[in-house]
């Protein structure tokens, strides 16, 4: 019996909404990732795009547990000499928190060519309000 490898023009994709209210970063990260790769389908697999749309809101409203809002930073270098940038995360969600959310999704996905494809699939939102009800998302509940 041969492996079923699904063709590009074959593979459905959905629309997924995620709440990210009230739930940790880490959490509603992974489980956005695995969606964007399609590892929720039987057709997965690791060399093709599989993955769904996902729409993530209220990216304010995301938690982080312990004492990460106050000890993990936000760092960044522009390349010059003594270029070193670092950001409370505390003040790193309150000013752009649909950054925070797409870094830590972009971490868990392949850094490759596949990656940067997969990460075009991520529509994140400050608010509940996003403008893709036409495309009738479904509400994908994370645990």
């Amino acid at each position: 019996m041969k492996t079923y490898l699904p063709k590009v023009n074959e593979i459905d994709k959905k629309w997924y909404v995620i709440d990210a209210a009230g739930k940790p970063l880490g959490r509603v990260a992974s489980k956005v990732a695995s969606v964007l790769r399609g590892k929720h389908k039987v057709i997965y697999t690791p060399h093709l795009d599989t993955g769904d749309y996902v729409i993530v809101v209220n990216a304010e409203k995301v938690v982080l547990t312990g004492k990460k809002l106050e000890q993990k930073y936000y760092r960044h270098h522009s390349g010059y000499m003594g270029g070193l940038k670092e950001i409370v995360y505390k003040d790193f969600l309150q000013k752009k928190p649909e950054l925070a959310m797409e870094l830590a999704i972009k971490g868990m996905l392949p850094k490759n060519r596949l990656g940067r494809k997969m990460i075009k699939k991520l529509k994140i939102y400050r608010n509940a309000e996003h403008e893709h009800q036409a495309q009738q998302p479904v509400v994908m509940d994370i645990k």
